[in-house]
């Protein structure tokens, strides 16, 4: 039995894929989580009792982590998919929500024209043809759906019934988010080139950086972080999760016995890349910025560490991953900020030789010491 498979069953019980424990720990979590932008609106500055916006902020993007992780598990824990490619998916979710934003500044900008700054700069006339609608909130959240599944479906479809695989499949989703990074930084794309999308003043007609407006868009982050858990949890314990790992575990087999993984494959690889566009949209207006560099390979690599850290094929193992990996870089890069990357390098090595099942695999191995022989 696979390392994910006896971790998968550690935390599994009779009913479902979580243990009493852990349904005890997410309630915990998600209580302080709503707790944290009502001490912040509740109590003034200097208050003991308050929470200070940029930690909100902080929570709030290391969410949009956490639920692209988790969609990264679904495909990688689950159907054994190595994906170095998943950042595109986060960025094009973003960009597509950007879009509103940049069209929901108006005249505020810097030049005061209809037209973002930076097309200004670049002495466009007009809109190009694909950002026709955008000024509609709707059409854009449809666009963070459609453009990273849609691109996923196409790709996905192309490498699964060619029977890409494997290490192969792992460096065509590299080289997929190169090429789209590569094309994101030409100025004339109209994706405002090496700046991106930046400077937003509204959405849905509320001021951006209003602490009640950061509050809401923490709150619905972490409402759809826990909706995703639970989709993932029912997909992963019905009768699709378990033909899902039996394509990670054998898929020659399944193919033996009558299944055609193609269909299953598809399915959960396009479900990953639209979740993982939710998150780069949700990530959006509370960082404040979109640029071509959450394309950059090395930020999907990091997704694969923060699934390896807290444990693949665990669902929360990701989440966890997630927010533990992100901590530990707002530290380095404000006290060592040279040294993160050999940090993170030194992580990622240390996890694969001694902690291969994550920071789960460690918990359940301690509470299998301590139980009685």
């Amino acid at each position: 039995m696979s390392a994910t498979m006896t971790t998968t069953a550690t935390f599994a019980t009779a009913k479902g894929l979580f243990s009493r424990p852990a349904w005890t720990g997410i309630l915990v979590c998600a209580v302080i989580a709503v707790l944290l932008p009502i001490l912040n609106l509740s109590f003034p500055a200097g208050h003991a009792l308050h929470i200070s916006s940029y930690t909100i902020a902080l929570v709030g993007k290391f969410m949009c982590y956490a639920l692209a992780a988790l969609a990264l598990d679904l495909v990688w824990g689950y159907t054994g998919i190595l994906s170095l490619g998943h950042g595109v998916f986060f960025a094009l979710g973003a960009y597509a929500h950007g879009m509103y934003l940049m069209r929901a500044i108006g005249r505020d900008g810097v030049y005061q024209s209809n037209l973002p700054d930076f097309m200004v700069f670049l002495d466009w006339k007009t809109y190009p043809w694909y950002w026709s609608m955008t000024d509609s909130f709707w059409y854009c959240m449809a666009l963070v759906v459609l453009v990273p599944g849609v691109l996923a479906f196409i790709f996905g479809f192309f490498a699964f019934r060619s029977r890409i695989k494997g290490v192969y499949f792992s460096i065509i989703t590299q080289a997929m988010t190169f090429a789209f990074m590569l094309l994101f930084f030409r100025n004339n794309t109209g994706f405002g080139g090496n700046n991106g999308f930046t400077d937003f003043k509204r959405i849905l007609g509320f001021t951006i950086t209003a602490p009640g407006t950061k509050a809401a868009l923490y709150l619905i982050t972490l409402l759809i972080l826990l909706s995703a858990l639970f989709l993932c949890r029912w997909i992963v314990t019905s009768k699709l999760g378990r033909v899902l790992q039996a394509v990670r575990d054998s898929e020659s087999r399944l193919m033996f016995i009558g299944y055609n993984p193609l269909w299953f494959k598809l399915f959960v690889w396009t479900l990953s890349a639209i979740l993982c566009g939710i998150a780069g949209a949700l990530y959006v207006p509370q960082v404040g910025i979109i640029n071509p560099s959450e394309m950059s390979p090395a930020n999907s690599i990091e997704m694969v560490i923060w699934a390896a850290v807290g444990g693949r094929g665990t669902l929360l193992g990701p989440i966890i991953g997630a927010f533990t990996v992100n901590g530990l870089k707002s530290w380095f890069t404000a006290a060592f900020p040279d040294l993160w990357l050999y940090a993170l390098g030194l992580l990622f090595i240390l996890v694969t030789l001694f902690m291969q099942q994550g920071v789960l695999g460690l918990v359940s191995k301690f509470k299998k010491q301590r139980e009685p022989a």
